[in-house]
Order: C-alpha cells, then sequence, then structure tokens
C-alpha cells in the first residue's frame, strides 16, 4: 500500500500542480500572520499575555486556512479537482475543525516553550525530567493522532470528539502507518524549502494525509465484509486492482510532454 500511495499522490499532486501551489500560496500569506502581529502589538506595548494571544489568533487562522484546504483536496484523491470558488465556500463548514487544530497547535507551541523548560528548571532534576517526558511523549502521541484529524473529520463524521477519539484509534491501530506519515510529512516540508514551500508544500501534505486514509479505510471495509480475517494480513494487492487501473503508470516523458500522448 505505501508503495502506491506514494505514487499516486505523487501523479495527483502533479496533475494539479496550479492549484497545489496557489493553495500553499494563501498559507504562506496567513503564516504571516502569527509571525509579524505579535511584532506590530508589541510597537505599541510590551505585554507577554498580548503577544502570546496574537500568536494564538495568528495560529487559529492559518489552521483555518488548512481546514479549508483539507476540504477541497480530497476531490483530487477522488480523481477529480475543484474550483476556487468551492475553496471559498469550504470555509463555511471548515471552521470548527480549524478552531480545534489550531488550539492543539497553541497547546503544543505552549508546551515546546514554556512547559517543558518549566519543568525542567525544576529544582528537583529527577522530579522534573520525569514530568517533562510524561508531557512530551503526549505530545509526540497527539501529535501522531492529530495529523490525521482534519481528514478523519472529512471522511468519518464531522463531530469533533468523535473525530478526535477516531483520530487517535486509528493511530493505535496503524502505529507503523502513523510514525511513517509523520516522518514523510517532515521530509516534504523539508523538500519545500528548495522550492520556496510552494511545492509539495502545506497543501501537498493535506493531499498525501487524505490520500493515506482514504487508501487505509479499504482495510476496515475488508474486516467488516470479513469478520474472520487475519488484521495483520489485509490483501492489499487485491484491494487495491481498481486504484491502480484508475490511477495507471506514466513515464518521464508522460509527465514532461503528456499532450504528445
Amino acid at each position: 500500500m505505501i508503495g502506491f500511495l506514494i505514487k499516486k499522490s505523487f501523479y495527483d499532486l502533479w496533475d494539479n500542480l496550479f492549484k497545489i501551489v496557489v493553495l500553499n500560496l494563501g498559507f504562506f500569506a496567513c503564516s504571516a500572520i502569527p509571525v509579524f502581529l505579535p511584532r506590530l502589538g508589541a510597537l505599541f506595548t510590551d505585554s507577554f499575555i498580548l503577544d502570546i494571544s496574537l500568536t494564538a489568533v495568528g495560529i487559529l487562522i492559518c489552521a483555518v486556512y488548512l481546514s479549508a484546504a483539507s476540504r477541497v483536496v480530497r476531490s483530487i484523491s477522488e480523481y477529480s479537482t475543484f474550483t476556487f470558488k468551492e475553496f471559498l465556500r469550504a470555509f463555511k463548514t471548515a471552521w470548527p475543525a480549524g478552531l480545534v487544530m489550531g488550539l492543539f497547535v497553541f497547546i503544543l507551541f505552549l508546551i515546546i516553550t514554556i512547559i517543558i523548560p518549566f519543568y525542567l528548571s525544576f529544582e528537583s532534576p529527577l522530579l522534573g525530567l520525569a514530568l517533562a517526558a510524561v508531557i512530551f511523549w503526549s505530545a509526540i502521541f497527539a501529535l501522531l493522532s492529530f495529523q490525521f484529524y482534519f481528514t478523519v473529520t472529512i471522511r468519518l463524521g464531522p463531530g469533533i470528539s468523535k473525530s478526535l477519539k477516531k483520530s487517535m484509534l486509528i493511530c493505535l491501530d496503524n502505529t507503523g502507518l502513523a510514525f511513517f506519515m509523520i516522518i514523510n510529512n517532515l521530509v516534504a516540508l523539508v523538500l519545500s524549502v528548495f522550492f520556496a514551500f510552494m511545492f509539495p508544500g502545506p497543501a501537498g501534505i493535506l493531499l498525501y494525509l487524505d490520500e493515506a486514509l482514504r487508501l487505509r479505510l479499504l482495510k476496515y471495509d475488508y474486516l467488516e465484509e470479513n469478520p474472520e480475517a487475519d488484521r495483520r494480513k489485509i490483501p492489499w494487492d487485491a484491494l487495491l486492482i481498481e486504484e491502480r487501473e484508475r490511477t495507471g503508470s506514466r513515464t518521464f516523458r508522460n509527465f514532461i510532454f503528456p499532450w504528445k500522448d
């Protein structure tokens, strides 16, 4: 499944390169808000609370934007595309999930910058280290789970509490995939640096996550139809026959000069 996931994601990214770049440009503009808004506030008052509050506002704006983007890239993974009017309309339904994700990112920001350093500064080093370790590994598990949150919300239901629970269950049931995805996403971010975050960028990562969950859900459809099947031996070759036929294969010439075929 992993090999096909990488292949299909790359094909879909390439076929929708312009729209992916535009989505990334929009996020780049939003990401400037949490960077410059606190600095703007500092021109009027030197307040730590104001600084944190303005950072939180910027993070929430970015998260809502990504939530809307995740809703439209879904159509790409389903062999279709989207219009930018659909993207604008997506904000109407995307903002609750975006606010939840923004809150998570803000809490993660506080954990890294304030909470863990606070515990490590305890006079009792052993106690501080133990508490910091608990917080750290809890944050890692939350990070592994929350990477699926947007696409879980879209594909498995809009309820916030249910989406959070399902994200954690998917992570626990697919630990290998969860770690692979987080590593892949980090690699994609590093690769994005060389393309000024235009490709694959955040939109490309959202598409990849949606592709991964959509394909992984085939496993649960199979287990539901075959309750006696071994969960550790999923017949992916059989489950992906239709997907492979629809995706097809391409040569380097197909990518560069598709009109010549």
